[in-house]
């Protein structure tokens, strides 16, 4: 083996431009490979920590009755909060929200909304519900920045609310905007509005109920309660799982292309140097190489295209890709109008088990196409070999 890795290198480098310029085009397969691999990691780790921070916390209890998509069935799916909950309720690791449809009448149009009661003293999420606690004659609200794009609305405004309580009676009253946050999450800050979980309790007549509970890392989950659903972290990031595992095979066709551009050139190789070394391989074989050992050169030699394509790519694409981990990567569009948790600058994840796994994968794709066209040597007769005819 130490032989035939001598050999191949001395080939590889008398080949001279034919192997530089293989050895370029796999190496840009590897970097960017690898980058677009850690685009898609760096969206998934940032997703779910937005997610995290600005709606889910470390997992929920949902009402039995409750669907986020109906906003017809909220005024119908409360509960008191279970005598489990009050201890964690008290201490903060734990947060009741309660959450019913209301109208808003900005400028006179109107916007139907998502009317979320929190406490302005919880700590699990980031919005900035301390803003709520403000003296005001009117309701005191927190918004997103999609939701204060939609209204054409700004800190200090003044709308008006609409809604139906417990009872079925329509009440309406001013808010006012005392703070907007931005989020990167669009189910968090689209169509809905944050006021204090009191005061909103008491609008509708619902005293000490909620919809559902959003608990803290400190907080240890158990069996849900009576009437109540158990909510995992996992479950609630389940629509970023598949939309990476969707994007991720969509970029597979691209994976597919660099590699079959990469591996056509190396193929090529190897069946021109079969044509054009025949006398070589002839003298190989007269000295007393198996034709399996002339195989396994040939296949060797293609393998160290590979080789030499990770160690290229690790002096230009370390650099590149360092940077890209620490500039991030601007997405030229608005994805918050998508619905989706994607921040407008992606910052790439690289794991060693990626780039581990990404040059395994190229380098056994290398050697496969480096053996394929190197079968033929086995059927070559050593004295047509030597006179330079392949049959």
């Amino acid at each position: 083996m130490r032989l035939a890795i001598k050999l191949a290198i001395r080939n590889l480098i008398g080949a001279g431009l034919r192997t530089w310029l293989n050895v370029i085009v796999l190496s840009f397969s590897f970097v960017v490979i690898i980058w677009i691999k850690g685009v898609m990691a760096g969206w998934d780790h940032q997703a779910k920590k937005d997610m995290s921070d600005f709606e889910i916390g470390s997992g929920q209890y949902w009402h039995s009755g409750y669907d986020p998509y109906d906003p017809f069935s909220l005024l119908d799916n409360h509960a008191p909060v279970p005598e489990g909950f009050r201890a964690g309720v008290a201490e903060g690791s734990i947060e009741p929200e309660l959450i019913v449809q209301g109208t808003l009448y900005p400028g006179g149009r109107l916007q139907s909304v998502i009317i979320r009661g929190i406490d302005p003293d919880q700590k699990i999420l980031k919005i900035p519900t301390g803003k709520l606690d403000a003296a005001t004659d009117a309701i005191p609200a927190v918004i997103g920045s999609i939701m204060a794009k939609n209204l054409k609305a700004s800190a200090g405004d003044r709308i008006m609310l609409r809604w139906r309580d417990a009872h079925g009676t329509f009440d309406a009253t001013d808010i006012v905007i005392e703070g907007i946050f931005s989020s990167n999450v669009p189910s968090a800050e689209a169509g809905q509005i944050y006021i204090p979980l009191e005061r909103l309790r008491k609008m509708m007549s619902m005293p000490g109920e909620a919809t559902l509970f959003t608990f803290s890392s400190s907080f240890s989950p158990e069996t849900a309660p009576e009437g109540w659903v158990l909510r995992t972290r996992k479950e609630l990031t389940s629509s970023i799982d598949e939309m990476i595992k969707m994007k991720s095979t969509g970029q597979s066709i691209l994976y597919g292309v660099l590699l079959l551009l990469a591996m056509l050139a190396i193929f090529d190789t190897q069946v021109l140097s079969i044509f054009r070394r025949q006398k070589e391989i002839g003298t190989y074989i007269a000295l007393g190489y198996t034709r399996h050992q002339v195989v396994g050169l040939f296949t060797v030699e293609g393998t160290m295209y590979a080789v030499l394509a990770a160690i290229l790519s690790a002096a230009y694409g370390l650099p590149f890709l360092t940077w890209q981990a620490r500039a991030g990567w601007s997405i030229p569009i608005d994805t918050s109008e998508f619905g989706i948790a994607m921040a407008k600058t992606l910052y790439p994840v690289y794991s060693a088990g990626l780039v581990v796994t990404t040059v395994l994968a190229v380098m056994i794709v290398t050697a496969v196409v480096s053996y394929w066209p190197s079968r033929r040597i086995a059927k070559m007769s050593p004295t047509d070999a030597l006179r330079g005819k392949l049959q």
